[in-house]
């Protein structure tokens, strides 16, 4: 539907969160905080498991693999978590709802299309205005402050990995915990970490707190969003119980429209989804 457009220059908006160059990131205090949180209970994890657990154990072979697999899943961990922050979810530029841009679009007069009064944008099909980006974004699922982002059309694939690398770690930091744990009393603590009984109890105890409120969280969220893209709909279109006014894909197709064609990329923070269908107007691309 035609809004008014509001007064001033959407561009030089200084409430404008999202930060320009080559990489998108978003100025929002709690996000930050979030984010370098999320970071340091990595490194905490990181910390024990290593120093506590494994280096300390009196088993090589168990050591070494262990160490082998709960440093590659750290790592795609971390990997996913910035490339979902740092990725730009599928923002519509501000401002581009002008009548130039409307005759350039193809559209007659009279012809109903929604602008949003808030960032001045020509809205497509299932994007929402998000309060914290101070942008629309393109198929948003919604805004995670833990990523310090929006999760959308272009980032949706690195937020699905990061939570299940997260719940990948935690539940290998449990299982870490509990041998450990069962190594000590069976040695009645004596050599068990470099650190006194008390403080590897303190250590151990925290680890297991975070794996376990990590790994619910993580594994929850993972399944929220598996659901959600194997019904072709966000999280905020399941939570406004909006009608679908689009056609419907197939669960093959909805994965695919996520991340790809099938292939071990799927796994990779590093590729973008290949050979997916794109948002092919560039009207609505930044």
């Amino acid at each position: 539907m035609y809004t008014p457009l509001g007064g001033g220059n959407p561009y030089n908006d200084p409430h404008n969160r999202s930060c320009g160059g080559r990489f998108w990131c978003v100025k929002d205090i709690c996000g930050i905080f979030c984010a370098v949180l999320t970071w340091l209970l990595i490194l905490f994890a990181e910390f024990v498991v290593m120093r506590v657990i494994l280096l300390p154990s009196p088993h090589p072979v168990f050591s070494t693999v262990n160490t082998i697999i709960f440093q590659a899943l750290a790592f795609l961990a971390f990997a996913s978590h910035i490339r979902t922050m740092l990725s730009d979810p599928g923002a519509v530029p501000r401002g581009n709802a002008t009548k130039e841009m409307i005759e350039q679009m193809g559209y007659r007069e009279g012809q109903m299309i929604f602008k949003c009064p808030k960032c001045c944008s020509i809205k497509p099909d299932r994007a929402h205005h998000c309060s914290v980006c101070q942008r629309c974004i393109r198929k948003m699922d919604h805004h995670c402050p833990w990523v310090n982002n929006c999760v959308g059309e272009n980032n949706q694939k690195y937020f699905v990995l990061f939570t299940f690398y997260i719940a990948s770690i935690s539940v290998h930091a449990i299982f870490l915990v509990l041998t450990s744990f069962a190594e000590c009393v069976r040695n009645e603590w004596r050599q068990c970490s470099p650190y006194s009984p008390p403080a590897t109890i303190f250590l151990l105890l925290f680890l297991t707190f975070e794996a376990l409120m990590f790994a619910i969280f993580t594994i929850i969220m993972l399944a929220t969003q598996l659901t959600a893209i194997l019904n072709d709909q966000t999280g905020i279109e399941q939570l406004k119980k909006e009608e679908a006014r689009w056609a419907k894909k197939s669960r093959l197709k909805s994965i695919q429209s996520v991340f790809g064609r099938f292939s071990l990329a799927w796994f990779s923070p590093f590729t973008k989804p290949s050979g997916r269908p794109r948002f092919n107007s560039h009207f609505y691309s930044v």
